[in-house]
Parts: structure tokens; sequence; C-alpha cells
């Protein structure tokens, strides 16, 4: 497909730990047009276990819009993967079985779906989404997302592009690891209050931003829900807002890159 042509629907799916999540999405506005349908992801997170459950889900997403809408090969896939992914190879695994690591996943997956398949990874897609179509829509020059949760998910989006597989949660805050300080289950393991979960937040906010001098701040995660306890407490330069897309963030992100796995230009 030529670029810069126009793609109307995709599949985008995110693959966690616990669950596999995936709905058909509008890839010009990012609105999903099928509910989010989940599975449980297998016991072990192995390949073939995963590459199995999300036949079974691209099936029933395929269902959700028809044949005439879907048409005889099916929608393009994206699929969001807790891994660094470089040209479509897995180069980590968080939470998945090693055989990931080293594997040509997006061939793999193209081979098991007999469709074209986008790869990326899970923090990167959660980050396009909210830069595009949720908290930074509309905003140009640098966008920090930043996840927190188990970890510290991060992308970085200069002017609509992003910088791959930028692992923010591995940078050292006096002397450790920052998403032991500051991730979601750090704050609930060491049972910090939010003044002082802020104040860990804050640390690690003000290193992130010497480093990159960002306009604009996202943070996402569950403990988003949550942002008037802690964004209050914090002092920077830059603008700090929760996300907006909460969890359908990579799901709509993987999408998102289906369409740009077709040749299509993202949304701007």
């Amino acid at each position: 497909m030529a670029a810069g042509v126009a793609v109307g629907l995709g599949i985008g799916i995110d693959v966690g730990g616990t669950w596999i999540k995936g709905a058909a999405v509008d890839l010009a506005t990012g609105a999903l047009v099928s509910g989010v349908r989940r599975v449980a992801t297998p016991a072990g997170g192995t390949v073939a276990g995963v590459a199995d459950a999300l036949d079974r889900l691209v099936g029933e997403l395929d269902a959700t819009v028809g044949s005439a809408v879907a048409g005889p090969a099916g929608l393009p896939v994206g699929v969001a993967i807790p891994s660094i992914v470089h040209r479509g190879v897995a180069r980590s695994a968080a939470n998945m079985d090693s055989s990931w690591i080293g594997l040509d996943v997006r061939s793999c997956l193209e081979s098991r779906l007999g469709r074209p398949v986008t790869v990326v990874n899970d923090a990167d897609a959660a980050g396009m989404a909210e830069a595009r179509c949720g908290a930074g829509q509309d905003r140009t020059g640098v966008v920090l997302v930043l996840t927190l949760g188990t970890g510290i998910g991060s992308a970085l989006v200069v002017d609509g592009r992003l910088v791959p597989n930028l692992e923010l949660g591995h940078l050292e805050v006096d002397g450790r690891k920052a998403e032991s300080k500051a991730s979601a289950v750090a704050r609930e393991s060491e049972g910090l209050d939010w003044a002082a979960y802020a104040a860990r937040l804050q640390r690690y906010l003000s290193h992130v931003e010497f480093l990159f001098s960002p306009d604009l701040i996202i943070l996402g995660g569950g403990i988003s829900a949550c942002s008037q306890e802690y964004l209050p407490r914090l002092s920077l330069r830059t603008p700090v807002v929760p996300a907006a897309l909460e969890n359908t963030a990579g799901v709509v992100g993987a999408a998102l890159y289906a369409a740009a796995g077709q040749g299509a230009l993202l949304p701007a």
C-alpha cells in the first residue's frame, strides 16, 4: 500500500502478563469501534500459547465489524508486547517466556494470523496513543508519556515522531533504579502515603525533566485515576497532566501502528 494512503479500521492488541486485550479501532481518530475484548494470557506466556490466543481474539474482532468491512484478508493488526522491539524482533521479555527474546515476532505472528502484523513495545504504543489521541492531542514539541505501574514505562514523542524503546524506568535516582522507588507498586509495597510518594516522584520527574526538557509530561497507568492526590504536590517547569485513554491506550496505539505498517499516515 502506498505511503499516505488512508486505512479505515485496524485491530489493536495489547499483550499483558495477565490479560490480552484487543479492539477494532478507527485509524483516523483512534476511537474504538468495537468493545474491548480480552482473554487470559496463557500460563507462562509462551510464544505458541500467546499466538493461539491472538488468533482467536483477532477472529472475534473481525467478526464484530463484519466481513464486508474486514475484507477477505481481515483487518491489519498491531500488537503491543512487553518487550524492547527492534524491526519486529523482541530483544527482551517482561512477564513473558524467555523464548520471546531474539524471536522475529512480526514474521511469527504474520504466519500464524495470515495477515500483515506490526509489532511495537507496549509503552511505545500507549505513549503514541496518548500523544496523538489522548492528553497530548494537538500538542507540538517534546511529549513524554510515563506509565506508573509494576514498573515505569516510558515513551518520548517529538513533533509527532516516536523515539522507540526508551527505558526511562531504568534510570538511577539516588543510586537505585527509578522504578523500584517511584512506580505505583513501590508506593503500595512500602506503604507510602501520597505526600511521601509525591516526594519520590518529584525526584524522578525532576531528573527526567533535566535530561529531556519536555514540553508536556503525561502520567498514565492505573495510578493516574488518583492523580489529584499527587499532581498538586509536584513542582516542575513542565506541565504534568494525567493520561486520558486509561486502559485502552495500548490497544489504540497498537492499532495506529497497524496503520503505519500498511503505509498509512498516523493521524496528525
